[in-house]
C-alpha cells in the first residue's frame, strides 16, 4: 500500500481526492463513512494527499500512530466491505465521549 486514508476522513465526504486521482483508485460506496484507496492500483503519485481538505491521507510510512489501524481497515474494504464498515463504526463509537 502506498497511501492510506485515515480517520480524519470519517463523515467528511468531501471527495476532492477522488476527483484528482489520475488512476481512479480512490473509492466510496453508498453506506460508507469515508473513502478508501485501492492499494494495488495506487501509483504513489501523492496528488490525493494535497487535495484532501482535512489532511486524512498519508504515505503508509507516515500514518500517525493514533491512526495506524486505518492501514489495515483501508485494505480490508477491498476484501470485505461490511467488515471494514463495522471497524469504522467501532472506531467512531470508541472515540465518542458523552459530555
Amino acid at each position: 500500500m502506498t497511501f492510506v486514508i485515515a480517520n480524519a476522513c470519517i463523515d467528511v465526504m468531501d471527495q476532492s481526492c477522488i476527483e484528482v486521482c489520475p488512476v481512479d483508485c480512490i473509492l466510496i460506496e453508498e453506506g460508507d463513512r469515508m473513502c478508501y484507496i485501492e492499494p494495488n492500483d495506487c501509483i504513489d503519485c501523492g496528488v490525493c494527499e494535497g487535495a484532501c481538505p482535512v489532511g486524512a491521507i498519508f504515505e503508509e510510512a507516515a500514518v500517525p500512530k493514533e491512526a495506524v489501524e486505518f492501514t489495515e481497515i483501508n485494505a480490508l474494504w477491498f476484501e470485505d466491505k461490511s467488515a471494514a464498515r463495522k471497524r469504522i463504526d467501532v472506531f467512531v463509537e470508541g472515540n465518542t465521549s458523552i459530555t
